[in-house]
């Protein structure tokens, strides 16, 4: 993702330049030369007219609006499954350059249970979504598959056996529970029985201008319990809706039901 918005940076900015160039130079030229007739325009500038709006539009819209991703991975299930195409706002937690995604403007921070598209230290390249479950300066700590904050376990709902399909269809039986955390709840997915050995406990400081993310789908998921907690300079924006499912692996390739679907 980051190779195709700096070549949508390059391309926008290489035929902006191209088009202003003739206007101000080379197209007055032409127009002496010719005289009454009419000299034609060059290719490189005919392209350079007709896709710099298009490229401009979509730069903007695209860095600083709302950007699309491909859910490609089972770790936000429930509430995200593989094949989902969802937006993210892009200006949540204020404005960002495109590339090197520093923050110009600031608008805002992510709050607890935010789902937030970034890209991860040790991943730099790659765009990852999880959800936030500590902010700056809490003590977070995870035990027999219960969240702590401060101390405080958040709230859950009795286990419901979950029905996957398509690609997801291998969760099937997974424990769906509900997750009450201070303002929303939401849904996870557990596999592990209470008891059993679990590598992703431990507890943890959140340093200030960083965060604790985690998957939906317990575990599923390579998060801060694993990597440690992720920079807020590293953030691109907060998912809020999913546009499109596309799964080959499920009856009809397309769940309708989930298109225009808030998340939660």
């Amino acid at each position: 993702m980051k190779w195709f918005e700096l070549g949508l940076v390059v391309l926008t900015f290489a035929t902006g330049i191209t088009w202003l160039l003739d206007r101000l130079f080379f197209a007055k030229r032409r127009a002496r030369r010719a005289g009454l007739l009419e000299e034609k325009e060059p290719v490189v500038v005919d392209y350079a007219r007709a896709f710099f709006p298009v490229l401009f539009v979509v730069l903007v819209l695209r860095s600083f609006i709302a950007e699309p991703f491909r859910i490609p991975s089972s770790s936000m299930m429930p509430t995200l499954l593989i094949g989902d195409f969802i937006l993210v706002n892009k200006f949540s937690y204020g404005i960002r350059l495109p590339v090197n995604n520093r923050k110009v403007i600031a608008l805002g921070e992510p709050q607890r249970g935010d789902v937030v598209v970034f890209r991860p230290p040790h991943h730099p390249d790659q765009d990852w979504i999880k959800r936030v479950v500590g902010l700056p300066g809490d003590v977070v700590a995870y035990r027999d598959n219960m969240v702590y904050v401060n101390g405080e376990p958040f709230s859950y709902g009795e286990p419901q056996s979950y029905q996957g399909a398509g690609r997801g269809s291998d969760m099937t039986g997974a424990g769906l529970i509900a997750e009450t955390m201070p303002g929303r709840t939401h849904h996870v997915l557990e596999t592990r029985r209470p008891g059993m050995l679990d590598p992703g406990e431990g507890e943890w400081r959140v340093p200030e201008g960083e965060y604790f993310v985690m998957g939906d789908n317990r575990d599923r998921s390579d998060d801060s319990r694993f990597w440690g907690t992720l920079p807020e300079s590293q953030l691109r924006g907060k998912a809020f809706l999913v546009w499109m499912n596309l799964d080959s692996s499920a009856p009809g390739w397309i769940d309708w039901g989930r298109i225009g679907s808030r998340i939660p």
